[in-house]
């Protein structure tokens, strides 16, 4: 089930982020990792070190591509520069997939950098869905949209999250990037059950998953990137796993980087849900078979 649509029908297993405080490590000692994911943002320009980076590691690794500035739920249509400079960059990664958050955060052209939750309503649904269409075919790749961590709600919602999510990716034609550590968060912070939403979710879209680490204050928990996976959020990874099946599975740390034997071992720890999801769907892949043979003699 997770080599689907939404992820080029690819089996890429464990990733980690193609960060700066890395590239030494990586160009030097060239350890082997299933993929990277690079920020689209960092590399949409005409040439310098960025593309000199990307290309080297072109030449030795898969690389998927990940935004943070589509905004797919804001009012105002996409810079028709930026969509260019995206594909560009689309042709040159040769990125299976291409992900970007279900959000919005910019208004006549004023960008906010972060990513504002939505208000999760019909008119906000039919409004987001055409957008992601509008840029999956013009970027004739899939598209696939990460649920975001949120610290506020709207009083007009119409629908929990989770619906929301799923209305959307439905009228959209697109796969989820599922954010496992984002579920845990939220559902802290908005008082819900996590696996209610990981549940909830249509399985068949999930093309890719990330987790992370958080902190937690009195009175909420914040997404961090900035220290390894709870015990929490690996129990949301290992249920996910369990309805998807092996998906490619990305670590963010993006804080207090450690070095790179650290965050690829943290990375690694998600091939024992992996295998272990593996092992199942081969069992009962087999089961009908040993039934057809007995059943002929």
């Amino acid at each position: 089930m997770a080599a689907n649509r939404f992820n080029g029908y690819t089996d890429y297993g464990v990733g980690i982020g193609l960060r700066v405080p890395h590239y030494n490590h990586i160009l030097t000692r060239k350890p082997g990792v299933d993929w990277f994911e690079i920020i689209s943002e960092n590399y949409m320009v005409d040439g310098g070190r960025p593309l000199e980076v990307l290309d080297r590691i072109l030449d030795q690794y898969k690389v998927v591509q990940h935004g943070v500035s589509m905004y797919f739920g804001s009012v105002t249509e996409p810079d028709p520069e930026h969509l260019k400079r995206l594909k560009t960059l689309v042709r040159r990664t040769k990125t299976p997939w291409l992900s970007d958050h279900l959000c919005w955060g910019s208004v006549d052209g004023r960008y906010t950098h972060d990513l504002l939750p939505m208000p999760y309503t019909w008119e906000a649904v039919r409004h987001t869905a055409e957008r992601i269409r509008n840029v999956q075919d013009y970027l004739e790749i899939p598209v696939v949209v990460e649920n975001v961590s949120s610290y506020a709600e709207y009083h007009i919602s119409e629908m929990t999250e989770w619906e929301f999510l799923n209305e959307v990716v439905e009228r959209a034609d697109c796969g989820i990037l599922l954010d496992v550590n984002n579920i845990y968060v939220s559902s802290q912070n908005h008082s819900f059950d996590p696996f209610t939403y990981v549940n909830a979710v249509p399985a068949e879209r999930i093309a890719q998953i990330h987790i992370a680490g958080h902190s937690k204050f009195e009175k909420y928990i914040l997404d961090t990137h900035d220290h390894p996976v709870l015990d929490p959020v690996w129990d949301l990874y290992a249920r996910t796993i369990e309805r998807a099946g092996p998906t490619a599975t990305l670590l963010e740390w993006d804080d207090n980087i450690p070095s790179f034997d650290e965050v690829h071992a943290e990375a690694l720890k998600a091939n024992r849900y992996l295998q272990s999801a593996a092992s199942a769907s081969h069992t009962v892949i087999e089961e009908p078979e040993l039934a057809g043979k007995a059943g002929a003699r």
